[in-house]
């Protein structure tokens, strides 16, 4: 192996060390910031076959430490609570719509029922039921 071969090599595995860090302290800078080996390939801006055919021992290194920490990061765990909160709301959201469904059948009944009793007391429709038209009082308008 030359002098240029070694150092490229690594340079490789000097980058690979820096996105283990990253990823674990929950500051990506490339990724997604998940813990998985592509992901760890995105941050440290290399193939994922060096982790997965030149530098297996930093792949098996990352995942111990992964199993090890049994966390996600942070900058992982905010999005995974933006999308808790956007399911919570979403959840709300269609119980609201599902209410507001009920109440509509409800003012369309009324309104139908409304409507062929105008019919019947102006005598639009003949042969219906008969509706009596109370009296108003005496004060109203």
């Amino acid at each position: 192996m030359t002098t240029t071969q070694r150092t490229g090599r690594e340079s490789v595995r000097t980058a690979i060390h820096a996105a283990i860090d990253r990823l674990l302290a929950g500051h990506p800078l490339r990724s997604s910031g998940r813990l998985s080996v592509s992901q760890l390939a995105i941050e440290a801006g290399v193939k994922r076959w060096h982790l997965t055919h030149q530098h297996l021992d930093l792949k098996e290194l990352f995942e111990a430490r992964v199993k090890a920490a049994k966390a996600t990061p942070a900058a992982f765990a905010k999005d995974l609570s933006d999308y808790d909160k956007l399911k919570k709301k979403h959840s709300k959201l269609v119980s609201h719509c599902a209410e507001l469904e009920e109440r509509l059948q409800l003012y369309a009944t009324a309104i139908n029922l409304l409507a062929l009793e105008n019919a019947a007391l102006t005598g639009r429709e003949t042969g219906t039921a008969q509706v009596v038209a109370l009296p108003r009082p005496e004060n109203s308008p």
